[in-house]
């Protein structure tokens, strides 16, 4: 029994670290404004917004989202072709999918042009 309780915290925070550190999806880009975190920010913000998965189970994370500590982490998203933008976590995407992540245009054309509008098989991490 102990074993077994042992075995499943382990198991239970590596899931958990991995699923709150790193992801796989599309990005998207939206017009900039006031975020979940509280901080307003503008189009031409490296900014990001993550989807309410990440966001909502993010370590530490409670009922009110301008106390969340993912809020103000640098995350290095990674398009399909190669190409990385470093942006900073300032607010929810309450539309996208798990892994998914939606930036403002300025930050969204270090990856494509906005004339893509969604780019598919972007992957990203949240430093540590």
């Amino acid at each position: 029994m102990r074993f077994s309780t042992v075995l499943m915290t382990v198991v239970s925070a590596a899931t958990l670290g991995l699923a709150a550190n790193s992801g796989t999806g599309d990005a998207t880009f939206y017009e900039a404004g006031l975020g979940s975190c509280g901080i307003f920010n503008t189009d031409a913000d490296f900014i990001v917004a993550v989807d309410p998965s990440t966001f909502d189970t993010f370590p530490g994370a409670g009922a009110n989202p301008n106390a969340n500590p993912i809020c103000g982490k640098a995350l290095t998203a990674t398009g399909p072709d190669g190409k990385t933008v470093t942006v900073t976590v300032t607010d929810r995407c309450a539309g996208c999918a798990p892994g998914s992540i939606d930036l403002t245009p300025t930050a969204f054309q270090q990856l494509a042009s906005l004339d893509v509008g969604r780019l598919h098989g972007v992957t990203w991490t949240l430093a540590a």
